[in-house]
């Protein structure tokens, strides 16, 4: 197929975009979007050509006329979007995209708004799962008051609706956080109660029919600042891959999702819900189960075989590396719009 790939930062907060396409080539040919020319995955060459997106907050129409413009271009027949702030555009209008003769695999509208924290807990209470208090603030005076009015103990969790998140240990550093956030992805700001246990992360594909295709279950070992996998070991959980498939089986999922939780002795805390591939989706590849092709073969009605099962003790390391390439490219992609 050729498949369009969102998501194609690699720098120490990478998105899921390089990994995805990683694990579909060279059985497809890759077409990158782009919203920042200075992506490094502009300039990887593991894509037969780049054209810059507007950005999501531009609405339907700038998107529409720009796949448009690409479709006629290159007759692009699926697009993998990566990113949680371009989400809800092709979900929202998945039908007309999908009326262009571009295929897609991404769950309803329904579906992708059970991420809000007053449909989570709802949902985590029919999933057997626990969600920590999360609030839901637009200042810096609803900080303040959620704080002081001791219904949040610190350290607390500050986080943004689409990304960055911070552990605050005092009333300084999160009003400090919460700015920092606010400034770069807007509102609202989310603050979660922090819960202690094990970090685990499992990442699956559904095929909107009530069935889990695939999927795999890590152990967080180290994390960057902003709570990115840095190692991670491949676990078996069958409390969780029991959670996944209950998940998909109520909701009827379609398409990737990553499940965040925290594990204590007693309980399985549903952190977030992720309606995407997560960064470190090739280490599922890597270890013999392909989600990106699988959602390929959904958006070709192809049969799947369930893919539960691999290898534990398998540890994933996540390195920055390296590259030389000419400006001019650069200079090319930020004038014309494409590469």
């Amino acid at each position: 197929m050729k498949v369009a790939i969102s998501g194609l930062n690699n720098t120490d907060n990478p998105a899921p975009g390089i990994p995805v396409i990683k694990s579909i080539v060279p059985e497809n040919e890759i077409v990158g979007l782009s919203y920042d020319p200075n992506e490094p995955g502009n300039y990887m060459d593991l894509v037969s050509k780049v054209y810059l997106m507007p950005y999501p907050s531009a609405g339907f129409e700038a998107l529409e006329e720009r796949l448009t413009y690409i479709q006629e271009a290159e007759g692009i027949e699926a697009i993998i979007p990566n990113l949680d702030a371009e989400l809800p555009l092709y979900i929202k209008y998945q039908e007309e995209i999908e009326a262009m003769g571009i295929k897609l695999c991404l769950p309803s509208l329904k579906n992708f708004e059970l991420r809000n924290k007053n449909k989570l807990t709802t949902l985590c209470e029919k999933l057997g799962m626990k969600h920590p208090k999360t609030y839901e603030i637009s200042s810096q005076e609803e900080l303040v008051q959620l704080v002081t009015s001791q219904e949040s103990v610190f350290p607390l969790m500050i986080k943004g609706n689409y990304y960055k998140a911070y552990m605050a240990h005092n009333l300084e550093s999160a009003i400090e956080y919460f700015h920092k956030i606010s400034q770069e992805w807007g509102f609202p700001i989310l603050v979660q109660e922090v819960v202690h246990g094990e970090e685990l992360n499992f990442v699956g594909v559904a095929d909107g029919k009530g069935a889990l295709c695939g999927g795999v279950a890590i152990k967080k070992l180290s994390t960057t600042e902003i709570g990115k996998i840095w190692t991670g070991v491949t676990i078996e959980n069958e409390k969780l891959t029991q959670i996944a498939q209950d998940f998909v089986l109520s909701t009827g999922w379609r398409g990737p999702f990553e499940l965040e939780c925290i594990v204590t002795l007693e309980d399985v805390f549903l952190i977030e819900i992720n309606p995407r591939f997560p960064a470190w989706v090739y280490f599922a590849t890597e270890i013999g189960v392909n989600l990106p092709q699988m959602v390929l073969d959904i958006m070709q009605d192809k049969a799947l075989q369930p893919q539960l099962n691999y290898e534990q003790n398998k540890m994933y390391v996540r390195y920055t590396g390296e590259f030389v390439t000419d400006f001019s490219r650069f200079m090319k992609l930020l004038s014309t719009k494409e590469l």
